[in-house]
């Protein structure tokens, strides 16, 4: 192990970081977020499950209906640390075809890694990872060693795939994130929302539940929530919430 990748692991050992760096992901800002009530997390729309990923040692149950997005999790739940410490770098004029035999799963936990914050994978490093100014928020030792550890610790997780109303109306703490209305959501594969459907069954959640949005979307009484950085451009967000303290029942 190279020079400066065993002190990156080590500060990660008590926490967990990102999987994978998907669009639109609140890893970076779920501690503003209200903090789960529930032993149990749902994520109904999950991408990158930032907010599980923080309170990653509660139940969680992951639904999303990007087909390439739940295999990832089903992998990532199941894959020996071996296997991941066994997948190999790309190189930076290459793609991930240079990888050799691995699975598709892994060629796209590595894409996720080669231009962070997409909504699908990429086939070569970014300009920004060909750089070499931040080595180790890209595919590499660091990332690959954090991943191996870290996928021991979510053996307990559940994926489904497919549609948020798969999801089971159980009492938990819901972190609803899904594609915002407008244009904020066109970068998503899955983004043909029902938002007036979406609100009612968001009201119709069982717990407490917690739901994002931009500033200005009206299917839910949102309200301003602050502005968040997003991305390695630095560019801010202007974010909205809804909330709903925890009930036992949608009479209540």
């Amino acid at each position: 192990m190279r020079p400066g990748v065993h002190s990156a692991i080590v500060s990660d050992a008590r926490s967990m970081r990102p999987f994978f760096c998907y669009y639109g992901g609140k890893y970076r800002s779920a501690p503003r977020y209200p903090k789960p009530d529930h032993g149990t997390i749902v994520e109904p729309f999950a991408g990158g499950a930032g907010y599980a990923t923080r309170y990653h040692d509660r139940k969680v149950v992951l639904a999303e209906k990007d087909p390439l997005v739940a295999a990832l999790w089903r992998y990532l739940v199941a894959v020996p640390s071996s296997e991941i410490r066994a997948i190999g770098d790309v190189p930076m004029d290459g793609t991930v075809d240079d990888l050799g035999p691995v699975c598709q799963e892994a060629r796209h936990l590595v894409g996720f890694w080669l231009n962070k914050g997409s909504a699908q994978p990429k086939q070569s490093p970014s300009s920004f990872m060909r750089s070499g100014i931040r080595p180790n928020s890209f595919w590499g030792p660091v990332i690959r060693e954090r991943i191996a550890r870290q996928v021991e610790r979510i053996r307990h997780w559940q994926v489904i795939e497919g549609d948020y109303g798969q999801a089971p109306n159980i009492k938990a703490t819901w972190f609803i994130d899904p594609p915002y209305s407008g244009s904020a959501g066109r970068y998503y594969k899955h983004n043909n929302v029902d938002y007036w459907w979406l609100g009612n069954w968001c009201r119709s959640r069982m717990g407490q539940v917690i739901v994002c949005e931009n500033e200005g979307a009206d299917w839910l009484p949102f309200e301003p929530f602050g502005v968040f950085k997003a991305g390695v451009n630095g560019k801010g967000s202007r974010e909205a919430l809804w909330y709903r303290e925890s009930v036992s029942s949608v009479a209540e």
